[in-house]
């Protein structure tokens, strides 16, 4: 006579999850314990885990033969949060619970019964949300942040024990392990990461003159344009770059769901406490490869820096010293908004729109800026390196700037510039101005509107664009330049309070475009 059980797991590609049926069958043959349908190796190892979970909790494992399938068949699946579900739906076809329809069970098992958390809960739950079916259980350090989710109804739980005994299980048998240490967070102790605290109390007051660079920042985050500093060493372009998030808005409920899912998915132990309401900064190193950078390794692709920044910053500081393939990596999600990377177990979507903030040198020994009297570099050298940044990626940076070396004035007078609180209440009055203007359209930023709306509603007075014309001619300006040039004088009008741009906005949206390549 033979056994089936079932019980609901979810199966994550990239953010979307898969709402995925775990079947148990028992057989009356020789005894084994089967995982069907594309487990990875992380799954293949739930039998151990699951068996042993299951007899430390006093509900052990059939001694016949066990097989689990994981419907879709298709759908490749990796990781240990399947290994709850599979515990229900084995007991299950042996009878010793009874699971209700509908639930789904998203957990890791440790050895001794104790529901560990997993990464990537809230995406998980929301996936079960969406399918109508609200009803999850996760283990209690899961709880917090799987509870973020609207219309989402949780049950957590500290062990397999404690659950089976809701489940129907025999209250003479089960064994519940001694209650573990509590956990702030999903994924380990509370406690920001290394760096976030300092950035997130950088002021603009601190940085020292600059007050070209300073104005750029404010247009680029109005806007949500991506940016290039331009300087030697010493002149403030990291610690512009840090600020430029202090000055960007917090982000709304659907915007704050989608980076917590991301960081969430990459383990933050931020996203188990509370939504991630402040835009992401991040900075990797020059020696980050490409799977750092956009996402990847092994099995279906990890989300990596650049989607981590979604809706918030990329600064690359010392920019052309990055590989010029990762570089070029970011050339689509500029674009697009997202990056879908393909690997052989399968394809991934990630979301990332986030604004580039190249930081670097103008040669490699960092004096070549102007006349350059103190450079030591030839000028085959200085070609060289600057030409590592792409011409293709340099053309979908909206601002580039020089940045001057700091004199002994700006040290002594550097308490005189405006706080980051000042400069973030013009952003965010810009961007209501935005709001009001391309809600219509389904659009948010100046940086986002397509050049078919440049040219059809949005066109200005002829007079205005006559220097991009002329500048198009002269191939001193690209198609795609051009309308970022456009994008750069609404988001200046807009900070100004004007209804559109005149002549003077869009020549100082050519000159911050051109900035770099007039010097």
């Amino acid at each position: 006579m033979s056994g089936l059980g079932r019980a609901l797991g979810v199966a994550l590609v990239g953010l979307n999850g898969y709402l995925v049926e775990v079947e148990a069958d028992i057989q009356q043959t020789l005894p084994g314990f089967v995982v069907l349908g594309l487990p990875d190796s992380a799954l293949n190892e739930a039998r151990e885990r699951v068996r042993s979970a299951a007899h430390n909790s006093g509900l052990p494992l059939t001694r016949r033969k066990l097989t689990v399938n994981l419907i879709p068949a298709s759908l490749p699946k990796r990781g240990t949060g399947f290994d709850l579900a599979i515990a229900v739906a084995a007991l299950a076809a042996a009878g010793d619970l009874r699971p209700p329809a509908g639930v789904v069970f998203l957990a890791e098992l440790g050895l001794d019964g104790r529901l560990r958390p997993i990464r990537g809960v809230l995406p998980a739950v929301m996936a079960a949300v969406r399918s109508g079916r609200p009803d999850v259980v996760v283990a209690a350090d899961n709880a917090r942040e799987a509870a973020l989710v609207p219309g989402a109804t949780v049950h957590a739980y500290e062990s397999l024990g404690q659950l089976a005994l809701d489940l129907g299980a025999d209250p003479r048998t089960v064994v519940i392990p001694p209650r573990g240490p509590v956990r702030d967070g999903s994924t380990g102790a509370g406690g920001e990461e290394p760096g976030q605290s300092l950035i997130a109390v950088a002021d603009l007051r601190d940085v020292a003159g600059q007050s070209e660079a300073r104005a750029a920042l404010e247009v680029a985050a109005a806007g949500g344009h991506h940016l290039l500093f331009v300087g030697p060493p010493g002149a403030g372009k990291t610690m512009l770059a840090e600020r430029l998030p202090g000055i960007l808005p917090d982000l709304d409920d659907e915007a704050a769901m989608e980076v917590t899912a991301i960081h969430s998915l990459s383990g933050d132990p931020r996203a188990g406490r509370e939504l991630i309401r402040r835009p992401p900064f991040e900075s990797p190193h020059h020696t980050a490869s490409a799977p750092a950078i956009v996402g990847g390794g092994s099995g279906v692709p990890r989300p990596g820096a650049a989607s981590k920044a979604h809706r918030g910053v990329l600064f690359l500081d010392e920019a052309p010293e990055y590989e010029a393939r990762v570089l070029d990596s970011l050339r689509q999600p500029l674009e697009s908004g997202e990056l879908v990377i393909h690997r052989a177990a399968g394809a991934a979507t990630y979301p990332a729109r986030f604004q580039l903030v190249l930081a670097a040198n103008p040669c490699p020994c960092g004096n070549g800026f102007g006349k350059g009297l103190d450079c030591t570099c030839t000028a085959q050298s200085k070609r060289r390196y600057f030409a590592r940044i792409s011409g293709p990626l340099l053309d979908r940076v909206d601002i580039q700037l020089h940045v001057r070396k700091v004199s002994a004035l700006d040290l002594q007078t550097r308490a005189s510039g405006e706080s980051t609180e000042t400069v973030a209440g013009r952003v965010r009055e810009a961007r209501h101005r935005q709001a009001e203007r391309l809600g219509p359209f389904g659009l948010e930023t100046n940086s986002q509107v397509p050049g078919r709306l440049l040219r059809g509603q949005l066109r200005l007075d002829p007079a205005a664009t006559r220097p991009l014309e002329s500048a198009l001619a002269a191939n001193t300006l690209t198609a795609r330049g051009y309308d970022r040039v456009l994008r750069l004088a609404w988001s200046l009008a807009d900070l100004a309070g004007a209804d559109r741009p005149g002549g003077d906005e869009v020549g100082q949206a050519l000159l911050l475009r051109q900035a770099v390549a007039a010097a």
